[in-house]
């Protein structure tokens, strides 16, 4: 038997059906992750923001908890300070975006959250001294010029729009800090952590406040439902597993996704009206998105080219 006969041929459709299955999961999620700023916006109008947070958090650690629960018992105490620390930040994030949200739009809350990727190499260079390339700082100008044509679109605010900003800040703290201990230690253990963490912190401030009570009704519980199994645990976990099949490139540019996907649903859901004004924003905002990710940039350019030849 010769090699060639040893071989099974392998068709061309099914290598392309593995390498997209990856993708098309990804896109999935982070559409889940568009969708969910409109389910935000309503549960915590009707119910209380952090207690809402705290259900939300204690949902995605009870779903990642098989999963974690074995990385967890070998983790080291720097690891558990570290997972506890960064879950500080993740806390912090989501306590600012949900804010925001609540006081502006929900097209806005997406694209200003999207910034989180130009200000990571700024945060990288003021914490631990790393080179920001000239693109990112064109991505930083393009991003702070979207953000003035979005803070005149109709429902919005500029306090709403500041505190999904800080929220922005946070996140990229959370990322660059993430980046920094993934290495070093199991994500999945970390991952738990954080969202314990940001569990814990948000149950004592909700009881302080006292804003607990038994959810009622679709509107706060399918909310409480999707960003807490589909967006928050199975949502990291399918990320995860698309990560480890696909290039950093193409991921990243899926990633930018979640913006356009929540400016979508914020206009077919929740009735929001951005006009030229809002929508140039949008796209300069994007813009500045995808240029100060070079991964993204990069792949975006590749598959241009390859339209454009096909």
């Amino acid at each position: 038997m010769t090699l060639d006969r040893a071989v099974e041929p392998v068709s061309v459709a099914a290598v392309s059906a593995r390498l997209a299955l990856p993708l098309v999961a990804l896109v999935g999620v982070t559409a889940i992750w568009g969708i969910t700023f409109v389910q935000v916006k309503d549960a915590v109008a009707v119910y209380p923001l952090f207690a809402f947070l705290a259900v939300r958090f204690a949902i995605s650690t009870a779903v990642l908890a098989p999963f974690a629960w074995r990385p967890l018992r070998g983790l080291p105490r720097s690891g558990v300070l570290a997972g506890g620390g960064v879950g500080v930040l993740l806390a912090a994030a989501y306590a600012l975006q949900t804010a925001g949200l609540h006081r502006t739009t929900v097209s806005s809350t997406g694209f200003i959250t999207g910034l989180y990727v130009v200000f990571a190499p700024l945060l990288a260079l003021l914490l631990f001294k790393t080179p920001v390339p000239p693109a990112a700082w064109a991505g930083v100008a393009l991003s702070v010029a979207g953000l003035l044509l979005l803070n005149g679109t109709p429902g919005g605010s500029l306090a709403g729009n500041a505190l999904v900003l800080a929220n922005a800040v946070a996140q990229s703290g959370q990322i660059a800090a993430m980046e920094r201990f993934a290495p070093r230690y199991d994500a999945r253990a970390l991952t738990f952590l954080q969202m314990g963490v940001a569990c814990a912190g948000f149950s004592v401030i909700a009881a302080a406040l006292g804003e607990f009570s038994v959810p009622h009704g679709w509107t706060v519980w399918g909310a409480l439902l999707v960003t807490g199994v589909f967006a928050g645990a199975l949502g990291y976990l399918i990320a995860t597993w698309v990560q480890s099949r696909t290039t950093a490139a193409r991921a990243a540019l899926v990633f930018t996704l979640e913006a356009p996907f929540a400016a979508v649903f914020g206009v077919l859901l929740a009735d929001d009206s951005l006009g030229w004004l809002g929508w140039s924003g949008c796209a300069v905002m994007l813009a500045g998105i995808l240029l100060a990710e070079p991964a993204a940039a990069g792949a975006l350019r590749r598959v241009l080219v390859a339209r454009a030849s096909g």
